[in-house]
């Protein structure tokens, strides 16, 4: 039998390998991560410096109401369909296929709306479509 003390190595514990793995766990979670930044962008619009231009016309005025009603060449119309929409826009264009369409929307219009009048525009044979702002001093 053998009494004497033996000697006992310690148990080492080795970190690099823990290490490594930590650090790919990192980077796995830093690409997968969505920023939730991007939805947090608070957006007014439209205002814009530049001089509004009038000297064109042959233009078709769509205004677009913050509650999603029309009013084209300042004519409400009574339904809100794309079809609606584009039946208005080819009567006030009256076959010219060269009238510029401006659309003038509320600042609190949904972007649907505003596609809705595009999609007419495009459905009408109109493709000159332009934006109406106003300037950033509050004029009209």
């Amino acid at each position: 039998m053998n009494f004497r003390p033996g000697t006992r190595d310690e148990p080492e514990i080795n970190l690099i390998p823990f290490i490594d793995v930590l650090l790919v766990v990192l980077i796995f979670l830093m690409l997968t991560t969505t920023y939730s930044k991007f939805t947090e962008l608070q957006v007014n619009l439209p205002v814009a410096d530049a001089e509004q231009q009038r000297s064109n016309p042959k233009e078709v005025v769509v205004a677009v109401g913050s509650d999603g009603r029309y009013a084209i060449n300042k004519e409400v119309l009574e339904g809100a369909g794309v079809d609606t929409l584009t039946n208005a826009l080819a009567r006030a264009a009256q076959d010219n296929k060269d009238v510029v369409v401006i659309i003038s929307a509320d600042a609190a219009a949904t972007h649907q709306s505003v596609i809705n009048v595009m999609d007419a525009a495009r459905r009408a044979g109109l493709v000159q479509v332009t934006f109406a702002t106003q300037q950033a001093g509050g004029k009209s």
